[in-house]
């Protein structure tokens, strides 16, 4: 930092005395989830680009959505991202799609193993989502989950799951489109038949169905 990068008021030395970087992150979470659509990305610093932004995330945070957790093991070791941006879109052959920010970091150790378990979460397993959105070292601490079909951890308790392979990556903008060839899936049913309620998110908060 020069001189003239030094805000008014604040001492010439102020530099030394800050936190580490890791540290500023674990305070703030340092998400890796867009709880509202483009929420990360960087907008031109124009009162028009960010007046449309605004606009954009505010009507898109109105289509209510499922939470969901993407799992995967890169190098031994599990990954998971929280991602609300994801959909079915064909029956024959059967494939999901999601779409993970450029800036994910759980994005290339998912892409680079080739497989991919989408867990949708159930009401009460908000703990579970914030986690996985954090950028934790650590994130599968305590938890319960098992192996999937294609080797990706599957959570206990989840309304229900696929199971993928990638079968193809698309850029769009500031997102990837990833779409994921569907090898095993199936649901919670409970003792008396009933499927637990979904987490659901509208306009910026954890929501149920009750």
């Amino acid at each position: 930092m020069t001189d003239h990068d030094i805000p008014t008021g604040m001492r010439a030395d102020a530099r030394e005395s800050w936190p580490p970087r890791e540290l500023i992150d674990s305070f703030l979470g340092n998400f890796d989830f867009e709880f509202r659509p483009g929420e990360a990305t960087d907008i031109a610093d124009t009162a028009a680009a960010q007046e449309a932004a605004r606009r954009f995330r505010d009507v898109l945070g109105r289509f209510a959505s499922g939470v969901t957790v993407i799992t995967s093991v890169a190098g031994d070791e599990p990954v998971g991202m929280t991602c609300q941006s994801f959909s079915s879109i064909s029956l024959d052959p059967p494939l999901v799609m999601f779409s993970p920010a450029k800036t994910s970091r759980a994005w290339p150790l998912i892409q680079r193993s080739g497989h991919f378990c989408v867990n949708f979460l159930a009401a009460g397993q908000e703990d579970l989502s914030n986690v996985m959105a954090s950028r934790g070292t650590d994130k599968f601490a305590g938890l319960e989950w098992s192996l999937s079909k294609t080797g990706a951890p599957l959570f206990d308790g989840i309304v229900g799951y696929v199971d993928c392979t990638v079968h193809a990556v698309h850029e769009a903008g500031d997102h990837y489109v990833v779409i994921g060839r569907v090898q095993d899936m199936d649901f919670t049913v409970g003792a008396s038949g009933e499927t637990p309620d979904p987490l659901l998110y509208f306009q910026g908060a954890y929501r149920t169905v009750t």
